[in-house]
């Protein structure tokens, strides 16, 4: 059976394509595109911490933590709220069947970048202003990304606000959600991450999971030895 990336079977039947990378200059653009869709803080996470689709739209807030430096424990950000120095996600659910993750090892506590963790900070507004406005129809599952009544985000609705954020940063609507974690694996290994750290983030059993299925999105190592034939012996003389 195909499946889309986002945990649920392709219904096109036939083999998708290639996962492609976003570049850094065409991440920006996302990022900045996204700021006016409702999908801003799930782009901002995703293309950030390489969470899979799945586990982004199955994130709970009670899954999102803040560092309390005076308790020394994290606790949930509806308890602690966002005046805090540090963030994290547990990443321990999935759209899956049963809610697991894809595997044992996905199920991992990724710190939060200062901007990710900002972006989740207004998302965490809006939701409050949303929640009032719908009233007595709002479905409380905890969900950090959901529709507006409160449940749980349509795949394909994702992926049609995705590329029209992708449309509006020109570069394109044939992108989808999943290519953000691509896009994370070709940036960490681009800003000289080590494979095995790309690999413990991504929530992968080894480094041969990450190269296999990032193969296209990892920096070749390979040339590391060209690299060194050349400091020792010099660049372009011949014996």
């Amino acid at each position: 059976m195909l499946w889309d990336g986002l945990g649920i079977p392709s219904a096109e039947g036939k083999a998708g394509r290639p996962s492609r990378a976003l570049t850094f200059d065409q991440a920006n653009a996302v990022l900045e595109q996204a700021k006016s869709s409702r999908l801003h803080a799930y782009v901002v996470i995703s293309l950030m911490t390489g969470i899979r689709t799945e586990e982004a739209r199955a994130l709970r807030w009670e899954h999102v933590v803040a560092w309390d430096a005076k308790r020394k424990v994290w606790r949930p950000v509806s308890e602690a709220g966002f005046r805090h120095k540090r963030f994290a996600l547990y990443v321990w659910r999935s759209v899956r069947k049963h809610g697991d993750t894809k595997t044992e090892k996905s199920r991992r506590t990724l710190e939060l970048p200062e901007r990710a963790a900002e972006a989740l900070k207004a998302h965490h507004a809006r939701q409050a202003a949303q929640k009032l406005k719908a009233g007595e129809s709002w479905q409380n599952n905890d969900l950090v990304f959901c529709s507006p009544t409160g449940t749980p985000l349509d795949a394909a609705n994702v992926r049609r606000a995705f590329r029209l954020i992708t449309k509006k940063a020109k570069i394109g609507e044939k992108w989808t959600p999943r290519e953000l974690r691509h896009s994370f694996v070709s940036i960490m290994s681009d800003s000289g991450v080590p494979i095995e750290n790309i690999a413990d983030l991504c929530g992968h059993s080894s480094t041969a999971v990450t190269e296999e299925v990032y193969r296209h999105q990892l920096k070749p190592v390979i040339t590391k030895g060209a690299e060194a034939i050349n400091s020792v012996f010099g660049r372009g003389k011949s014996a």
